[in-house]
């Protein structure tokens, strides 16, 4: 089974950006359509942004205009640039197929706080 590491997280003031990447354990060129989902404390689990294997795009209405998805089929890599980040952007973030291709990562901690 696939599994997915995610990294690139941290702490950004709000307006700020960060680049979160995905690495998957194995091929992702055949996983129709990756995403990214977040959990935030007291929220229920989210997906943020879904991209298929033709690169068609789904956003969520939060971050429409500010997050981008991108997939590198060649490095079985995902990837989220997350600009005008804002206070509820803040939450764990993941990467897996959508539906579910593998087994879920650790997340990566997203703090968006002046």
């Amino acid at each position: 089974q696939v599994r997915f590491v995610e990294s690139g997280g941290g702490l950004v003031q709000p307006g700020g950006s960060l680049r979160l990447s995905c690495a998957a354990s194995g091929s992702i060129r055949n996983i129709y359509a990756m995403a990214w989902y977040r959990q935030a404390p007291g929220r229920q689990h989210e997906l943020v942004a879904r991209i298929s294997s033709g690169t068609r795009t789904y956003y969520a209405d939060s971050v429409k205009g500010r997050f981008t998805i991108s997939r590198d089929n060649a490095k079985n890599t995902v990837y989220l640039q997350m600009n005008s980040l804002k206070p509820e952007d803040t939450a764990a973030y993941y990467c897996n197929g959508d539906p579910s291709a593998g087994s879920w990562g650790q997340g990566t901690q997203v703090t968006v706080s002046s």
